[in-house]
């Protein structure tokens, strides 16, 4: 795990990985959880007997936007971002669906910083993001997030 505690630290690490999260396994009850947050109880996803019997995948697949709800989680497993007043999670960006994450899926994150600025205080960075599904060629998505951190200056 990085630990970062100022702009000019998360600077030096333009352009390259920053690492790789844990497996994530995504289980029927986190994904019945998120329908139920959600209020999206589409059969794909809650109606274990129909995705099975009657579904393209052999069994019930994850909602999209619960395996994007889990970047910032994963992301605090890839860097221990220290001297913080705020964090912002601030945008997406070239986000792709690439393939469906099936129920009993692990699933984990790559970062790599693609670019960082420094907005009067405010460090601005954009995070090309990858999350692998273990034992799949194709991602379940790929894209940037985008952040803002104000980090505690010292005078």
């Amino acid at each position: 795990m990085q630990i970062i505690t100022s702009h000019a630290e998360f600077e030096q690490h333009l352009g390259k990985e920053l690492g790789i999260s844990s497996w994530h396994t995504i289980s029927q009850e986190q994904i019945n959880k998120f329908a139920d947050a959600t209020l999206d109880h589409q059969w794909i996803h809650c109606d274990e007997e129909k995705a099975k019997n009657e579904g393209p995948f052999g069994g019930t697949i994850a909602h999209g936007y619960l395996t994007l709800s889990l970047i910032p989680y994963l992301w605090k497993e890839i860097v221990d971002i220290q001297n913080l007043k705020m964090e912002i999670n601030y945008g997406i960006e070239n986000l792709r669906f690439a393939q469906p994450v099936l129920v009993n899926s692990k699933i984990r994150l790559k970062a790599k910083l693609a670019s960082i600025v420094n907005l009067r205080g405010v460090t601005k960075v954009h995070m090309g993001i990858e999350m692998e599904i273990e034992g799949q060629k194709k991602p379940a998505f790929t894209g940037e997030v985008v952040f803002l951190y104000h980090f505690i200056t010292i005078s």
